[in-house]
């Protein structure tokens, strides 16, 4: 698994992006901007044999020798109907400030809408997105059974809440972060805001998801850099908190840091067939879409968590060994915590270096 992550860390590290990444206006104050840039690469690395990550309970396998001769007779007509969904959405997108307010909007929607009150629990069959009519700026609501949301390539005719007749096609299965493209009869795109996701754990309902997916509706390169910013800014604040409590991180520890928070999230079977800098596109727009909430419910089959993908045992490790940097106790507080998070993997990653 560390020779995956570190043949496509080098990938990202040696292959070049046209534009470098814009600085944020709203980073945090006092927070020091190191001049670097993160890049995607275009080549191909054969021969990589990864273990990917679940999505709010859904495994993925360990793919072997044999999955990239299978995967090659299917690569093609997957990735022209994708390329075909993205033509077809508009190509102006609301800037990232207006989806992130859409998307609050439409949470708030969710979580005020009357419920039949004899439920003691969501139904965990079903779940709901929110979908937004740019022409209108009108929200719908279009739910969906579960299983049809999760199998990847499925197609179905439903009527939103509004009464608007929709088609939904299901590109990518994966828990919450599905990605999804809606179209009325008149072939004009809905952009899916959020999902309602029941997580349930044998049965039983454990917590309700929001989250937003990387939806062809919603992508756009000022997206992107949102979201590479956010990266930046985190693991720059995160720096710079250790470094306040009497715990230095090492510039070049930062820079490997900031590329591995989009290293832990690569779909590896994408990675060896698909465009790269698509890929990774979609990982920073996800950063930007869901911002403090990003991979808050990714765990992977090793029990690794969160932005950072640490096991238990690794973060444990740095709590004791650094008592005066205020780790979170509890594990998965810890990895969903975005600040707390990375500083603990600066720690581990500086730990490891000396």
């Amino acid at each position: 698994m560390k020779k995956v992550l570190a043949a496509i860390a080098l990938s990202i590290s040696l292959s070049g992006l046209n534009a470098a990444q814009a600085q944020s206006q709203s980073s945090p104050q006092g927070l020091e901007i190191r001049p670097r840039s993160v890049t995607a690469p275009s080549s191909q690395v054969p021969g990589l044999l990864p273990t990917k990550d679940i999505e709010a309970g859904q495994v993925r396998q360990k793919a072997g020798p044999a999955a990239q001769s299978n995967a090659e007779s299917g690569t093609q007509s997957r990735l022209a109907t994708e390329s075909a969904d993205r033509a077809l959405v508009s190509p102006r997108q609301p800037a990232p400030i207006v989806i992130r307010a859409r998307i609050a909007e439409a949470e708030r929607f969710f979580k005020t809408r009357p419920r039949q009150t004899a439920l003691k629990s969501p139904a965990l069959d079903a779940v709901t997105l929110a979908l937004l009519e740019q022409s209108t700026s009108r929200i719908h609501l279009l739910t969906l059974s579960k299983q049809t949301f999760l199998t990847k390539g499925a197609e179905v005719s439903l009527t939103t809440s509004l009464g608007t007749p929709v088609t939904l096609r299901v590109l990518r299965a994966n828990g919450v972060n599905t990605a999804v493209t809606v179209f009325d009869t008149a072939g004009r795109s809905l952009s899916p805001l959020s999902v309602e996701f029941p997580i349930e754990r044998a049965g039983i309902f454990r917590e309700m998801a929001y989250y937003t997916s990387a939806h062809p509706a919603l992508l756009s390169s000022e997206l992107t850099r949102t979201g590479q910013t956010y990266i930046r800014s985190m693991v720059d604040l995160a720096a710079k908190r250790l470094r306040e409590r009497g715990a230095f991180i090492a510039p070049n520890i930062v820079d490997v840091a900031e590329r591995l928070c989009l290293v832990e999230h690569v779909d590896h079977d994408r990675f060896r067939n698909e465009n790269r800098k698509t890929l990774f596109d979609e990982i920073y727009s996800l950063y930007a879409l869901n911002e403090l909430n990003t991979y808050r419910y990714s765990v992977s089959s090793a029990g690794a968590g969160g932005m950072v993908q640490m096991i238990p045992w690794a973060y444990n490790l740095e709590r004791q060994r650094h008592p005066g940097a205020g780790l979170i106790p509890d594990f998965v507080a810890g990895m969903r915590n975005h600040a707390n998070a990375l500083q603990a993997m600066l720690l581990y990653m500086q730990d490891t270096w000396n």
